[in-house]
């Protein structure tokens, strides 16, 4: 940054003539004019063309020489372009307001708020400070919502609590808009029991005091407090529903999202753009295809789709394994950031389609958009579940040294994923022991799945052991490290796996399927039978079984982690998650219709190839979606090529 000018000194007024000052070298009066023509006077014109910090020295510079900036009306509008504009700086108005002889409690509040806004929350509170010990100077109701967000953005209860004596020693501790700022305080603090005794010292409600003590407790946790908040509004703005809905997002309650968000909608309030970003990434959580469609027409009918809305709905569509209509959704789109290229690239990476990602990175390089770390992320997925190593290596490398881009460790976990996913299980260790981070759970979790592809017992033991040793308390670690022994027939050590779960309270997570289905989410479990059309289901399966049989189909019982003879290994199998949302939508569905499908763990090979036959068999297209990515089956074929 180029060196401040220095800022000329400002000579007395003249003693008894109110409106002169002394010209240096004349000597003569110079008349100040009325505060009509000093509104149109021609330097402060230039103002509003003001570009760049050098226009606003050269500015300033004119109105010392023509002497109009000893009014204090001048020094503030050149004060608040300096610390509020664009084209300001905030070392510079702080120049401009040490120039200013007698500044007002407006000029200081002026920069105040450019301080709020600033870098360093405790630079506000040291002006205050220091304007409190100005004899002339005293703080107003706009000074203490300045002090008290920056207090919020410190945050400092004790420094708050003196701020709220300050405000009762200054008479201020009845305006509503000061009490909001206390109550966004103290919750900023942590302080939820200070926060309700601000909030109930209002005697006139705003929306604004509302909205503060709700997202005060859904910021502390305390969501049965908030919900009750919540139930006590007479009227709900559209920022109150999207704190509720938000939260809901947070905790991963994306079926309650969508519940408030219909809840919203019944009362005829309007959403707006962050509401409608997080129920659109509700849908995509749930799967929930028919509830984001509905989405998508609301939106382009009330409101348009702009950049942020459009990303969520290509992100929605995708994380729903509808790749055609994120195409189209993303193509229709006017201005595409950085943001939309990465959710489109890193969708179609995981729906199977890696080719088609990395054209399009090409695309995205060609339209002069840089990619971010994300961005890379979805790229070397696509070159790792596509099998293209070299290609992964290269863009890799690119990194780097074209995007000047410091991998991540989740650019590395991606790395030994595609080593270990094309069988080089060398090269994959070797990312592990070479990488310049320490190795997290996912790194070892991606070396562990490449042993398993490798078939090497002996490192997918250690790596196992280890990845127990770093999460004790994640139940899919136990399970892998027990089919591991389950197919070397080491039955004592599946055994001991179970001792070591059930020792540490671990609980096996079960395997969970849902099915969207003309709005409505469809929820099964392993030989689940609480559904209404349980029998129906369970009759569908019996057919599927025979039809199976017929075409070839044999269980692999090596999945089974119980020694069992392989005729209740088979049974066993026959009613995994998976199977049983299938039977449903083959019951459901139109004709030919697609059955899209969602598990929280990883599809085991045996409901994989089953689902494979089936939808050949059926001549049905079955949307997938697992932990790790979408299968999309149809023909007997998988888009994963059996490679996941």
């Amino acid at each position: 940054m180029a060196a401040l000018p220095c800022l000329p000194s400002m000579p007395p007024p003249r003693d008894g003539v109110e409106g002169h000052f002394h010209n240096r070298e004349r000597k003569a009066p110079i008349w100040f004019p009325s505060p009509e023509l000093l509104a149109h006077h021609p330097v402060l014109v230039y103002l509003s063309s003001c570009r760049t910090i050098r226009d606003l020295h050269q500015i300033h510079a004119q109105t010392c020489v023509t002497g109009i900036f000893r009014r204090t009306s001048v020094a503030s509008r050149i004060l608040s372009f300096a610390a509020l504009s664009p084209q300001g700086s905030l070392p510079y108005a702080r120049q401009v307001y040490d120039q200013i002889t007698e500044p007002d409690i407006f000029v200081a509040n002026t920069l105040l708020s450019a301080l709020a806004s600033g870098p360093d929350p405790f630079e506000v509170v040291l002006f205050y400070i220091r304007f409190l010990e100005s004899s002339f100077l005293k703080p107003d109701r706009r000074t203490f919502p300045l002090l008290l967000k920056a207090c919020a953005r410190i945050p400092s209860l004790p420094l708050g609590r003196a701020i709220h004596a300050h405000v009762f020693k200054f008479g201020f501790s009845s305006q509503v808009r000061v009490l909001n700022f206390l109550v966004h305080m103290y919750s900023s603090c942590g302080s939820m029991e200070s926060a309700r005794l601000a909030f109930d010292a209002i005697t006139e409600y705003d929306a604004a005091s509302w909205n503060i003590l709700l997202g005060g407790y859904l910021k502390c946790g305390s969501f049965d407090v908030a919900c009750k908040v919540f139930d006590e509004m007479q009227e709900r703005h559209v920022v109150s529903w999207s704190l509720m809905i938000n939260a809901y997002m947070e905790d991963g309650c994306f079926k309650e999202a969508l519940e408030m968000f219909g809840k919203m909608l019944d009362e005829g309030v309007e959403p707006n753009e962050s509401v409608l970003v997080n129920v659109l990434s509700a849908c995509a959580h749930l799967g929930a295809v028919e509830q984001g469609k509905w989405l998508h027409g609301y939106v382009a009918k009330c409101f348009g789709i702009n950049v942020r809305v459009g990303t969520a709905l290509v992100d929605m569509y995708l994380k729903c394994g509808c790749v055609d209509e994120a195409v189209e959704v993303f193509d229709g789109l006017e201005e595409k950031n950085v943001l939309t290229w990465s959710a489109m690239i890193g969708g179609l990476a995981i729906n199977g389609q890696g080719e088609s990602a990395l054209d399009l990175f090409s695309q995205m390089e060609m339209s002069g958009v840089k990619p971010n770390a994300v961005t890379f992320i979805g790229v070397l997925n696509a070159c790792s579940h596509a099998g293209l190593v070299d290609e992964g290596v290269r863009h890799f490398d690119s990194m780097s040294k074209a995007y000047g881009l410091k991998p991540h460790i989740n650019h590395y976990c991606c790395m030994v994923d595609l080593y270990g996913r094309a069988g080089m299980l060398e090269k994959a260790e070797e990312i592990v022991k070479t990488m310049p981070m320490k190795p997290n759970a996912a790194v070892w979790g991606a070396l562990l799945n490449a042993c398993r592809i490798s078939g090497n017992f002996e490192l997918g033991e250690q790596v196992g052991k280890r990845l127990i040793d770093l999460e004790p308390n994640h139940s899919g670690r136990y399970v892998f490290l027990a089919n591991f022994y389950a197919n070397k027939g080491r039955w004592e050590d599946v055994a001991e796996m179970r001792r070591l779960m059930k020792e540490r309270g671990v609980v096996k997570t079960p395997g969970c399927s849902l099915v969207d289905l003309k709005g409505a989410v469809h929820r099964f479990v392993a030989g689940d039978n609480s559904h209404p059309q349980s029998q129906e289901i369970y009759n569908m399966l019996g057919e599927m079984s025979e039809k199976l049989t017929v075409a070839g189909y044999e269980p692999d019982t090596t999945l089974v982690l119980l020694d069992m003879d392989e005729e209740e290994k088979g049974a066993a199998l026959s009613y995994h998650s998976e199977k049983l949302a299938i039977a449903f939508g083959l019951i459901n569905s139109s004709p030919r219709g697609t059955i899209r499908i969602k598990k929280n763990l990883r599809v085991c090979a045996d409901c994989h190839e089953a689902a494979k036959m089936l939808s050949e068999i059926y001549d049905r297209k079955i949307v997938l979606r697992d932990r790790c990515r979408y299968h999309h089956f149809s023909k007997g074929l998988c888009s994963c090529g059996d490679f996941w």
